[in-house]
């Protein structure tokens, strides 16, 4: 069994751990899932595991042939390949194993008759049979085909960055590594290329440790659950609705023993109040019993809850109205007299195909981006709050305190209450020691939860959010989406993450592409539990259609020829009065050739023309013997 092992590993990050003294082990059909709160050290831990960077202490133990494959959040690609030639691009000994072959398929084509290149061609084709690399190009296509890249001959740098994401996650799928590493890879993915990657993943031989924050991605693919929390590893058996439970239950026998160790602090605190003598080795013994318990009281860590209690303006009757919108973009039909009036307290889930422009729609209501034609009304009282794909440019060198400061010393809460700067960052999970911190030492996913509490610091009464979920931890999406089901005013989001778009939409807009908006009332399940009902009754029913036509076409030939033919023509009763004849003639000539092959068995030449020669008789007796049968039934008739 192919198994890696990690031996007390430590990473931090300036001053701070992300994790101190680790150690696990994942076996040949582990599917781990790695979850924990923005700037935990996820990524951190997949970099140790895959070489990238090295811990400060700690090492990592596998057999001498163990591979890893790792897909980054932002792959690394040749931006002047070809798809194709990226993916094959890679560093896996199966990709150098190609590349060699089609070297020395190169020479071998200049020099044949140069002895060594003739060797080293015979040694690299042996090379593709062992390691079974004649078919990686056509399964290169076929993954690529299921993430929905088709143009293989495109130039990675004329890719986005979405599609870009998807080469990668080809690359690293086709080399079958032991240990495939990934990191959010449902990020720009489809829902039914995320379906198509749930169910290659689940049949995959090796081993898999992905971060992500898709609930429902883990539901389908883990086995385990590995929390990073305050620098230590906590491991769960089952997927992530297994993990929430036996993570409650743990935190629950943490508190309950913390408050024991209190209990126990207090008596003790009271004896030694009371003067205790250290007359005796016990009693020496207890005392410095009680100087342990001191230092090790209140350590217990939990992660806490973003809590967003923010207030809000009034929202009015109207919101907003776009009337027979179009717009093309890059020769791309984004709407197409689209209109549709969207009302207070609305709850609009836009997803669908990439590249088809629902960030488009996002920016024609925020103002970003003018229509083609027909308007876009915003009511009065509506004061925008835009959370887009890509964060605000934020001063690296500013402090994270006075990045929030720009809006205001303190906000109003829902109670009416003035609530500091300082209060909502710890709120938010940045406690007092990190107010002071420069912005460029946080992690991409801590910027991103600052940028959104600056946004509601604003006091929103219409959100649109961009792919919220691409960035923040799934602590921070569950209380973004408790929050947003009592947000008191309209939420449009684009999300790709299922179990988001459950949470938060009521009203569905799916873009199909070239300007097809498809309108659903209703959750996201719904609709897709839906969309497969109606694919398979259309499958069926076009099967049973194609069934009947087939039938029906090969019962009215036969039908119309028997009813039609019911005797021999003149020519063919010449012809069947022949054929027995011919029929006997040929027999006697596959005779004949089979003695002569018989009597020239020793001569090659010969024996291979009388082979042919046989081989042609042998047909045409089957010819005759058909037509035969054929015309006999008239003629009896």
């Amino acid at each position: 069994m192919q198994t890696l092992r990690a031996e007390n590993l430590t990473r931090t990050y300036g001053e701070k751990t992300l994790f101190h003294d680790i150690s696990f082990i994942v076996n040949e059909h582990d599917r781990i899932g790695v979850i924990g709160v923005n700037g935990s050290g996820k990524t951190n831990l997949l970099d140790v595991l895959a070489g990238v960077t090295a811990p400060e202490d700690g090492q990592l133990v596998t057999p001498k042939n163990y591979t890893i494959g790792y897909l980054k959040q932002r792959p690394e690609l040749d931006q002047d390949l070809t798809v194709i030639d990226a993916v094959l691009a890679g560093s896996q000994q199966v990709f150098r194993t190609i590349r060699h072959y089609e070297q020395t398929l190169a020479a071998y084509a200049d020099r044949p008759e140069d002895s060594a290149t003739q060797q080293a061609y015979v040694d690299a084709e042996a090379r593709m049979n062992q390691e079974d690399a004649w078919t990686v190009e056509s399964d290169v296509k076929t993954i690529l085909t299921q993430l929905h890249i088709t143009d293989l001959t495109q130039t990675v740098k004329n890719m986005s960055g979405g599609q870009q994401k998807r080469v990668g996650l080809a690359q690293v799928l086709i080399q079958s590594p032991d240990l495939l590493l990934l990191d959010e890879p449902t990020n720009h993915l489809d829902f039914d290329s995320i379906e198509w990657l749930e169910n290659y993943l689940t049949s995959y031989k090796g081993a898999l440790i992905v971060v992500t924050h898709d609930r429902y991605f883990l539901d389908q693919v883990a086995n385990q659950m590995f929390e990073l929390s305050f620098g230590e590893l906590h491991k769960y058996t089952g997927n992530y609705q297994a993990f929430v439970q036996a993570k409650a239950e743990r935190v629950a026998r943490d508190i309950s023993a913390e408050h024991k160790q209190q209990q126990l602090y207090k008596k003790e605190l009271a004896w030694m109040r009371a003067g205790a003598p250290a007359r005796s080795t016990k009693q020496q013994g207890r005392i410095n019993r009680f100087n342990d318990l001191k230092d090790n009281l209140n350590t217990l860590q939990v992660d806490g809850d973003v809590d967003i209690s923010l207030g809000q303006q009034r929202l009015g009757k109207k919101v907003i109205e776009l009337k027979d919108a179009s717009l093309q973009f890059e020769q791309q039909t984004i709407l197409d007299d689209f209109s549709m009036l969207i009302q207070a307290n609305d709850r609009i889930g836009i997803t669908g195909v990439n590249g088809a422009g629902k960030s488009s729609l996002l920016n024609v209501i925020a103002g970003k981006l003018p229509l083609d034609s027909g308007t876009v009304t915003i009511g009065e009282t509506v004061k925008l709050g835009y959370y887009t794909q890509q964060t605000e440019p934020i001063p690296g060198d500013q402090r994270i305190v006075n990045y929030l400061q720009t809006v205001g010393e303190t906000v109003l809460n829902k109670q009416g209450e003035h609530v500091s700067v300082t209060e909502l960052l710890e709120e938010f999970l940045f406690p007092r020691s990190m107010h002071g911190t420069l912005i460029r030492k946080l992690s991409g996913g801590e910027q991103r939860r600052l940028y959104l509490l600056k946004l509601l610091m604003q006091q929103p009464n219409v959100l649109l959010l961009d792919e919220p979920t691409n960035d923040l931890d799934i602590g921070t999406l569950t209380v973004l989406e408790n929050y947003l089901d009592n947000f008191a005013g309209t939420v449009i989001t684009v999300s790709h993450d299922r179990y988001f778009l459950d949470k938060v939409g009521t009203k569905l807009l799916i873009f199909d592409g070239q300007g097809h908006i498809e309108r659903y009332s209703g959750r996201f399940s719904s609709y897709l539990k839906d969309q497969k009902t109606a694919i398979k009754a259309d499958a069926t029913e076009t099967k049973a259609t194609k069934e009947k036509a087939v039938a029906e076409d090969a019962a009215e030939p036969a039908a119309k020829q028997a009813k039609e033919k019911v005797k021999l023509t003149y020519a063919e009763q010449l012809e069947y009065d022949k054929i027995e004849g011919l029929i006997e003639e040929l027999d006697q000539h596959k005779g004949e050739l089979e003695e002569a092959m018989a009597a020239n068995a020793s001569d090659y030449g010969k024996l291979a023309d009388l082979q042919k020669e046989l081989t042609e008789t042998e047909t045409q007796i089957d010819e005759k013997m058909d037509r035969w049968d054929y015309l006999s039934q008239y003629a009896q008739a």
